[in-house]
């Protein structure tokens, strides 16, 4: 339970890799440079998101791949994949090519559910088979057992001059140790304790249990139960893996220009945070805006947060590099310290 006497283990952020389509390139080149950045910061892990038909990373393996080969130490993830668009053994021989590459250091992050507007894309994705899709968590167990090294085939030997494997080649041992699964529901926390995997939570939960009631919309509280719903559930109990991913911008070398700007995006998304959003019953929690010390004090009246000691800060969707470079180098050298963290050599 990190408190003021208690530091933070790890300290990561979180991207989108948002790109121009009619220039997609600089996009990207800004994405590495930010994880590039990340590392010579001390930061423990750079994250990416994943986004289908939108004008963000729709391939975040690939980038992680030629993120390992301009890095050499940063833990790097996905924050998250969702398994609705992907056929989990492919998934697990790229997962597994860019963890050799990396030298260990991919974290994969993963989550369930039909693709977002299945209905419009069901045709491209699965012409032959779109309504049959199981979506739910046995395609999540399916990529754990061939990360893992279970059999793939009942073949394997040598054919002609050529030799097959039973299993998803390359196997990297400890990679099935390194999969998370982001979660925002109390079914969903269970599942990952109960299977054994780490568990991402973000600034989005949904509304559910006491904390949800009308007049009770807590989003800490609720956290914090889901948090506690994953550990009472996995075998290593308190010590299994959670990071927390809220929104974090802090102020302290910002100019006049950057902080009018980061106030008015906190404030445009505010309303969202004050009670449940959509058939769903999201519920988000505030951006955290301000001098590093007024985060650090936020985050430790923050229920949730003192129950974990990892976190992967999300940078705001749509800004500038420029205003990434000082939001990254602000957590790594202000907040971070308040945190009680210190950057890895």
């Amino acid at each position: 339970m990190p408190l003021p006497s208690e530091p933070l283990r790890k300290l990561g952020f979180l991207t989108i890799g948002l790109f121009d389509g009619a220039d997609p390139r600089p996009g990207h080149e800004s994405t590495l440079e930010i994880i590039e950045l990340g590392e010579r910061l001390g930061f423990d892990s750079a994250w990416v998101r994943h986004r289908h038909l939108q004008y963000g990373i729709s391939s975040p393996v690939a980038v992680l791949a030629a993120a390992s080969q301009r890095t050499t130490r940063i833990e790097l993830g996905t924050a998250v994949i969702p398994l609705g668009w992907e056929n989990p053994l492919r998934l697990a021989e790229d997962l597994a090519t860019v963890d050799v590459l990396s030298g260990g250091r991919l974290n994969p992050g993963v989550s369930v559910g039909p693709p977002m507007h299945y209905d419009q894309v069901k045709e491209a994705l699965y012409p032959d088979s779109a309504e049959v899709e199981n979506f739910g968590y046995e395609r999540v167990r399916r990529l754990l057992d061939f990360v893992g090294g279970e059999p793939a085939t009942d073949f394997s030997g040598v054919e002609g001059i050529e030799v097959f494997s039973d299993r998803v080649e390359p196997h990297s041992p400890g990679l099935r140790d390194r999969m998370w699964y982001g979660g925002g529901s109390l079914n969903s926390a269970r599942w990952a304790g109960e299977n054994g995997m780490n568990f991402l939570t973000s600034s989005v939960v949904k509304a559910e249990g006491p904390d949800s009631e009308p007049g009770g919309h807590d989003f800490a509280g609720i956290q914090l139960a889901h948090v506690r719903e994953f550990r009472a559930h996995h075998p290593d109990g308190a010590a299994a893996r959670v990071s927390q991913g809220l929104v974090v911008i802090p102020t302290d070398s910002a100019t006049t220009e950057q902080r009018a700007k980061y106030e008015a995006y906190a404030a445009q998304r505010l309303p969202r945070t004050t009670s449940p959003q959509g058939p769903a019953r999201l519920l988000f929690a505030p951006d955290l805006v301000g001098t590093s010390a007024e985060i650090a004090e936020r985050l430790y009246a923050h229920a949730a947060f003192r129950e974990i000691d990892e976190v992967a800060f999300a940078l705001p969707f749509s800004f500038d590099h420029e205003d990434y470079v000082q939001i990254l180098t602000d957590i790594a050298t202000n907040l971070g310290p308040e945190l009680g963290w210190r950057p890895a050599a």
